[in-house]
């Protein structure tokens, strides 16, 4: 496949499905913040394409147009495509992996207003925060990959997060966004759960984006329990389950074509 210039990108619009909630909004928030890459089979009239937003990645298409080494951008990722790409994808990488997950929308309040322990505040993320972002290391990265990286997260303006001083313990942001719903990501520092500190961010946040006019959804793994609980307590209901696939490494090396 080809990378695709933004010039050439509003066109691709129709490919995806607009205002949808969870990991299908991917395509539009890769649109609207500028970040993201893309990709197609050709320039014009393509029959395959591909968007790709910190670690997961749309396909829609014809898996008939794709050669050899065609996916390689797509590799150590998790995709969301039909399942007439599954032979294209085994082909592709060493492995891959079906994850079960389901997509929330809430449609009720929070069951209940949580206190913070004594010393932590609940601020607004700003411009300011982006190195208390970046302090979080390596493993919690994934919660501003859509943005680019902390610096454009925290300048969004589109998180909350519970802070110790000037350390953060705990965040919730809009991860994806369309022109209906916010689908949100939350972590919480290992040794502070149980402090009813994400609960708290996800309130915060979601009473933002209600003010946007959006809809608040929530993407998990079936098997994520605690994230489950936690967007019950939100407010959240399921809305719908789906697959995606998680990729390991190319099985071929051919080089990407700019």
């Amino acid at each position: 496949m080809i990378q695709l210039l933004p010039r050439q990108l509003p066109a691709l619009s129709r490919w995806f499905p607009a205002a949808a909630p969870g990991p299908a909004a991917l395509a539009e928030h890769a649109l609207a913040t500028g970040t993201g890459q893309w990709w197609a089979d050709r320039a014009v009239h393509p029959r395959t394409v591909a968007v790709r937003c910190g670690d997961h990645a749309l396909l829609r298409g014809d898996p008939d147009a794709l050669t050899a080494g065609d996916l390689t951008p797509l590799a150590d990722c998790c995709i969301d495509a039909p399942d007439r790409f599954l032979p294209a994808l085994g082909t592709a990488f060493d492995q891959v992996i079906p994850w079960e997950r389901m997509v929330y929308t809430q449609r009720t309040s929070p069951t209940s207003t949580p206190r913070l322990p004594w010393g932590v505040t609940l601020r607004r993320l700003t411009p300011e925060h982006a190195p208390a972002l970046a302090e979080l290391g390596t493993d919690t990265a994934w919660i501003h990959g859509t943005w680019g990286g902390p610096t454009a997260l925290a300048a969004s303006g589109l998180g909350w997060a519970a802070f110790h001083k000037d350390h953060i313990l705990a965040v919730a942001c809009a991860h994806l966004l369309s022109s209906r719903y916010e689908d949100i990501a939350c972590v919480t520092v290992p040794e502070h759960r149980r402090q009813h500190l994400a609960i708290a961010c996800v309130t915060a946040l979601c009473t933002d984006i209600a003010a946007r006019g959006h809809t608040p959804s929530w993407s998990c793994s079936r098997d994520n329990r605690p994230s489950r609980l936690l967007a019950w307590t939100a407010g959240f209901r399921l809305e719908r389950e789906y697959v995606h696939y998680v990729t390991g490494s190319p099985t071929r090396h051919d080089r990407l074509t700019a």
